[in-house]
């Protein structure tokens, strides 16, 4: 079982096998990095013998996921193709390749999300697992101890609870936190892939900058 693939812009559902891509990552890196725009005020240290600065937190930030790995032989499937193929490492390469080199109109070539599954003790809903598993109309009342059950989900800058609920006490449209493996990973574009072809290895080793966002159309 992969846990880092990639999505093509035309997948549909909850598969992990059609229009999609596995990767073999020996290293995620998770990047973020707040806009605030702040604004010195002046001459407020007249009063108070200390300068202040106003910033306006205005909800802006920049997030990223650099990935490095290796492409091996893997097996694929199409939905405009009836049944998988096998690539080699050079093929899934270039078959990345030219999904960052197109654009989101050509809907089996553009890749569009990122899946990496990370373990999970705690839930949607701030409820341990193996006391739900063992305790569905109370987790309360089970007797197991916390974390005994772990599953995976994908990595995720969303926040647990519903709207106006948990951690989105003030968030009138908060997004869904992940509830299982084939939940929505992080939507975006790869801004960047370079691979290495070496005659002395079977292998591909990558590289990949993967920026989250909003893409348009």
């Amino acid at each position: 079982m992969s846990f880092v693939y990639l999505k093509l812009q035309q997948h549909k559902g909850t598969s992990t096998s059609v229009d999609v891509i596995p990767l073999k990552v020996t290293n995620v890196s998770v990047s973020v990095d707040k806009t605030i725009p702040n604004i010195p005020v002046p001459l407020s240290g007249l009063a108070t013998g200390e300068s202040a600065t106003v910033a306006l937190d205005l909800g802006m930030s920049n997030k990223r996921i650099s990935l490095q790995g290796i492409l091996l032989e893997t097996t694929l499937e199409r939905s405009h193709t009836s049944g998988s193929l096998i690539f080699t490492p050079q093929e899934v390469a270039q078959l990345i390749a030219s999904g960052v080199d197109s654009t989101g109109a050509a809907r089996y070539q553009a890749i569009n999300e990122l899946v990496v599954l990370m373990n999970s003790n705690v839930d949607e809903d701030y409820i341990d697992r193996g006391k739900k598993a063992d305790s569905p109309s109370d987790p309360s009342a089970s007797s197991l101890a916390n974390g005994t059950l772990t599953e995976k989900i994908p990595f995720t800058f969303r926040s647990r609870g519903a709207s106006l609920t948990k951690d989105n006490e003030f968030v009138v449209l908060a997004r869904a936190f992940p509830t299982s493996s084939t939940s929505q990973g992080l939507t975006g574009f790869i801004q960047s892939f370079s691979f290495e072809l070496n005659s002395e290895t079977v292998e591909v080793s990558f590289n990949m900058e993967f920026v989250v966002a909003n893409v348009l159309p």
